[in-house]
């Protein structure tokens, strides 16, 4: 109880990178505290109502450990294929925005399959304030659960890629780090870094981090630090950061910058494209 309060205490300095040197709490777990900081959740526009026509895709159920279903919306590969893209969403929850973001997915990339993860049990935030009170009552242990739970039902041959947003995006490495010997690329936007050197010597998977200059929690010297943790588990991570702000990629933000999400799609699509030859 007192570690979790002395990480509260020192969530306005995670703004100027100094996360807790220890590594007691995971890099989703700090994420997931940000739902307490004011600036963060002001800075999250609600989306704009939007419902979409899905094409190929339906929603799915898959048990879990823990003997509760978890819940997923799947795109089949045309034709049979053992690669998965796991896409993992913003704090906004398993909304329209991302189903259509993963049936974009696969028509882009073709012979995968897509499966957009659902880490909270239906719920789906359609303001600020609610998106605040899910991400910050996550349970940590069952989000965990449910993304064991996707790569069981994937597969013990699947390669796995992943792709996620905001707080998708640190469940995205998390989920690459839990792939092990699986996984085969990894795409975080702005997400927060897993810091523990001891689950990250785990990845198998080449890593591809977007990231924000002017993101006020994700900030440079974050990335810095993941950069530097990354090469010293000679692990292979490959970065772009952006004159913008934080979420300025997100499919769910309503102000997102063109230029920069336009440019960093293409790059997360190259860099995926390019090994799926493995």
């Amino acid at each position: 109880m007192k570690k979790l309060l002395l990480a509260f205490l020192l969530l306005p300095a995670l703004s100027n990178a100094q996360a807790p040197s220890c590594c007691a709490l995971s890099g989703t777990q700090q994420f997931s505290m940000l739902a307490s900081n004011e600036d963060f959740v002001a800075s999250h526009i609600a989306p704009e109502p939007f419902v979409y026509a899905v094409e190929n895709g339906s929603m799915i159920t898959y048990p879990c450990s823990d003997g509760k279903d978890a819940n997923a919306f799947v795109i089949k590969s045309p034709k049979q294929s053992n690669r998965w893209l796991l896409v993992f969403h913003e704090w906004w929850g398993l909304n329209d925005y991302i189903k259509q973001e993963a049936e974009k997915w696969q028509k882009e990339l073709g012979d995968i399959n897509v499966m957009a993860v659902d880490l909270y049990d239906g719920k789906i935030a359609e303001t600020p304030a609610t998106a605040q009170a899910i991400m910050g009552g996550l349970d940590q242990n069952r989000a965990t659960t449910i993304i064991r739970g996707a790569l069981k039902h994937a597969g013990p041959q699947a390669k796995i890629y992943t792709i996620g947003w905001c707080m998708g995006g640190g469940f995205s490495f998390n989920a690459t780090i839990m792939a092990e010997k699986q996984g085969v690329a990894c795409v975080m936007y702005y997400g927060m870094p897993e810091m523990d050197s001891t689950k990250v010597q785990k990845i198998n998977a080449d890593v591809l981090g977007l990231f924000a200059k002017k993101d006020k929690w994700i900030t440079p010297e974050v990335v810095a630090k993941f950069q530097a943790m990354m090469k010293k588990e000679n692990k292979k991570l490959t970065v772009k950061s952006y004159d913008a702000d934080h979420a300025f990629a997100n499919p769910s933000n309503p102000n997102h910058d063109k230029a920069a999400t336009a440019d960093a799609h293409a790059v997360a699509l190259a860099f995926l494209k390019a090994r799926m030859t493995k």
